[in-house]
């Protein structure tokens, strides 16, 4: 199925990480981008897109919309062919599960979709999740078939109470399939980001969780040594990359894990050594196990026993060869982006020198 690239397209939460980039890339492309944000009014979140859609051949328009209130992205999605549904908070500490993180995911994937059901120009649906869908816990990858994961497999070990972010990004993901399958007019294709590393193109109001990693690696937080959290980790370039493909190329289909390295927090802090190393209070070594099960949990609620027992040293692994081989997804080396996105900060006065 071949897009048209002279219609417009939709981005929802069109001023988030990943968005930023594939705004970016789509209005490099010369596209006219519906930019849905909660309020286009607030110069500090859009003034990074106005400048981009300058320096470009594409165009930018604004529209208010909420994911909570329903047919509020109607009149964004009139005339596009593809819908970006990239809204979603990644943010961890929570008062309230429910209300924070699963209702706007779920309840906010089914209203975006729901009105692409309506709106008879849409031919493609391209739903940000994660591979949080996928898995909750390092050992989850490990235990899974092949000893690594896949776009097979559903996360089964998060819930409201345990990791429900990862719950959230599970719910909102089924409930995206669920809804694809009541219609003919468009096809669903989800894109599945490990832990998203890189610049944001508007450093100071991201609210990424990505940040809080790069923020206390660089502000003497972690200097005594950091958690060998297994983890996957991908650059948002390559994430924005990613989705431009799902909208655009003809051989899009399904889900695609976008990872570019299965890695730990440790491999990524020492990606910084060379360059930062003399300046900031960079972690060196990795802190003990049976330390972090003592003190873990006083520290960070999220940091369990169990969260520990089942990130801590274990090895995180996934299949990354559908995107390479569907979509031609080329994955940047993990120093690029642990230094751009440390320098992204260091630029914007994030953190001092020691």
């Amino acid at each position: 199925m071949s897009i048209d690239k002279s219609k417009p397209v939709l981005v929802t939460g069109a001023t988030g990480y990943v968005a930023g980039w594939l705004v970016q890339r789509l209005l490099d492309e010369g596209i006219t981008v519906h930019a849905a944000v909660r309020n286009p009014n607030k110069e500090e979140k859009v003034a990074h897109l106005k400048a981009a859609a300058a320096k470009s051949s594409g165009d930018i328009k604004f529209f208010k919309s909420d994911l909570l209130e329903e047919g509020s992205y109607e009149e964004a999605m009139q005339g596009c062919e593809v819908v970006f549904h990239t809204a979603s908070p990644f943010v961890t500490d929570v008062q309230d599960a429910q209300r924070d993180l699963i209702d706007p995911a779920e309840k906010g994937t089914a209203n975006v979709l729901e009105s692409a059901k309506k709106i008879a120009s849409v031919r493609r649906v391209v739903v940000t999740s994660s591979c949080a869908a996928i898995y909750t816990d390092a050992i989850d990858t490990v235990n899974a078939p092949n000893g690594r994961i896949d776009e097979t497999i559903w996360n089964e070990t998060a819930s409201l109470t345990y990791q429900p972010y990862s719950y959230s990004k599970t719910l909102a993901e089924k409930k995206a399939w669920e809804i694809a399958e009541t219609q003919n007019n468009w096809d669903l294709v989800t894109i599945n980001p490990s832990f998203v590393m890189g610049p944001p193109l508007n450093p100071k109001a991201t609210t990424s969780e990505s940040f809080n990693i790069l923020k206390q690696l660089g502000d003497g937080t972690m200097k005594a040594g950091v958690p060998k959290m297994g983890v996957g980790v991908v650059d948002v370039r390559d994430v924005a990359e990613a989705h431009f493909q799902a909208g655009y190329n003809d051989n899009a289909k399904g889900r695609y894990i976008t990872s570019g390295h299965n890695t730990d927090f440790l491999e990524m802090a020492l990606q910084l050594q060379d360059k930062y190393g003399a300046d900031y209070p960079l972690p060196k070594k990795a802190l003990p196990k049976w330390l972090l099960m003592i003190v873990g949990p006083m520290a960070n609620k999220l940091f369990t026993r169990q969260f520990i027992k089942n990130n801590v040293n274990v090895e995180w692994k996934a299949d990354n060869s559908k995107i390479k081989n569907e979509l031609g997804i080329k994955f940047r080396p993990l120093k690029d982006s642990m230094v751009d996105g440390f320098q992204a900060l260091v630029d914007a006065n994030i953190f001092a020198k020691k």
